[in-house]
Formats: structure tokens, sequence, C-alpha cells
């Protein structure tokens, strides 16, 4: 009998897990052995209205692997998601809309990420999930071969220039100082599998005219996250999601901004390159 029972969620991504309580997540020794091999699966798993609090997610995410420290909050395992004027990050949450990769600018991007809802927008304030292996097999041979050797740059500007269309100096000097990092489009992982790195990060493809990269990159981001092929995620405050960062995009869907949705992040590190 499998250790986790699951229920799909579409028929692109996901699965809702119908056995595990919060109990269970932080004391079955088979617990993170059996998510880990989930999400390897099927990229997204749902614990619905689990209400558990910031000190047991960041215990169930230390049984899962080492924690991404986020040093300007109290919990320095948990980031709070908020358009509080309060909250340290505030400014960058609006990027959250696009699809992205979390940690693209990073030497090595985050493992995985988990999400508990707080506070839930009264309408809107979704999350959709979209996968980057399926956006690679889903294509053609003779676009496997044009993509295979492409490297793409990633800034910190290009995804914020989607907020912020008309940035201050201010902004612009403080984006210039974000690293600007190079990967493959094609990520060969070393479990053999192969995916596609796209997002909001992409600024523009290495050696090729800018506009054919754009529209390129436009073009892969579009049928990989075309309706059929994306889990969309309705909150309810007590739900937590995890999802695989390596083999996922995700973004967060339009809200009243004035409304105070509060969202909990803790994010494994992670132990892999794009290469």
């Amino acid at each position: 009998m499998p250790i986790l029972a699951t229920k799909k969620l579409s028929d692109a991504v996901g699965v809702e897990v119908l056995d595990a309580d919060a109990d269970r997540l932080l004391h079955d020794p088979d617990i993170p052995a059996a998510c880990m091999a989930a999400l390897e699966e099927h990229g997204v798993l749902l614990f619905r209205e689990l209400h558990i609090g910031d000190d047991a997610q960041a215990a169930f995410g230390r049984r899962l692997g080492e924690l991404v420290q986020f040093p300007l909050y109290a919990n320095p395992d948990v980031m709070q998601i908020s358009f509080d004027p309060d909250n340290p990050n505030a400014e960058y949450f609006a990027s959250n809309d696009f699809w992205h990769l979390d940690g693209a600018l990073d030497a090595i991007p985050a493992k995985a990420s988990m999400l508990s809802a707080h506070v839930i927008a009264t309408e809107g304030g979704e999350t959709e999930f979209a996968s980057t292996y399926a956006a690679y097999d889903n294509l053609s041979e003779d676009e496997r071969q044009r993509v295979a050797d492409l490297r793409v740059v990633h800034t910190f500007a290009a995804i914020q220039k989607l907020t912020y269309p008309d940035p201050t100096e201010e902004q612009l000097t403080e984006w210039a100082s974000r690293t600007v990092r190079e990967h493959p489009l094609v990520w060969q992982h070393d479990t053999g599998r192969r995916s596609l790195v796209f997002g909001a990060t992409t600024s523009h493809i290495v050696g090729m005219d800018p506009e054919q990269g754009r529209a390129l990159l436009d073009d892969l981001q579009a049928r990989a996250t075309a309706p059929e092929r994306v889990l969309r995620h309705a909150w309810s405050v007590g739900d937590l999601v995890i999802w695989d960062n390596r083999g996922l995009v995700h973004r967060a869907c339009e809200f009243d901004r004035r409304e105070p949705r509060r969202m909990h992040r803790t994010t494994l590190a992670g132990d892999e390159a794009i290469k």
C-alpha cells in the first residue's frame, strides 16, 4: 500500500495528500522520503486545511532538507508574504504575479518551497503552477534540437520592469546591483530528466537577435502555461502547499492588495545548479 494516499488535483500537475495530519508530518519516519518522491512524480502536494503553525512548518521543512534563511523576518525560517507596508519585501512581492522560478538568480536555486495560508483574499489570490518538465517533454524533436544549446541571461531588472515599467533612478540603481545569472535554456537534471528554464527573470538569449529571442521565450512560456497545463489552487485558510521548484514555475493571481492577504513561506535550499 502506498505510504501516502493522494488524489489528483488536475490532469497536468499536483495531488492532494489525504492521510497526513500535522502530527504525522512531524513524526512519521517514512514521511520525508515519501513527500520528496511524490514531489518528483507530481510536482505539487496539497495538505488541505492543515493549520500548521510557523514553528511546526519549519520543523517539517527541516525533515525534508536544509532551510533557506530569511533574516529580515522575526522567524528566519519563515518569510511572510503580504503587502503590509511594514513588510521588508513588500515592494517586490507584486512581481510574484508573473511566472517565475524561485532562486533563478542564485547560483543554486531552491529545491522546493512550502506555502501556508494564514489570511486569504475575498476574491482572487490563487496560486498557479505549471510543469517545466512537461514543457520540455512536449517539444518536438526538431524543437529540442533547436533549444539544446541555447543560454539565457536572467536579471532582477527583467521581472521588476514588468511591475514598474517607469522605474525611478533609485530603483534602476538597486536593480543593477543585483546578480546577473546565465543559465542554459534546457536544464539537464541529476535525475536524467530535462526541463525548460524560463519565466519573468529572463532578459535575452545569448547570441540571438533580441526580438527573436524574446519571441521564442514568450512562445515556450505561453505553451507551457496554457490553461489545460496549469494547476490553479484556490486557497482556504490553513492550506499548506509544497511544490518542486526545480520542475515548476508558479505565480500568484490578482487580488485586491488593499486586503490583508498573508502567506507564510518556508524554502528548502537547493543542492543542484542549473546545468
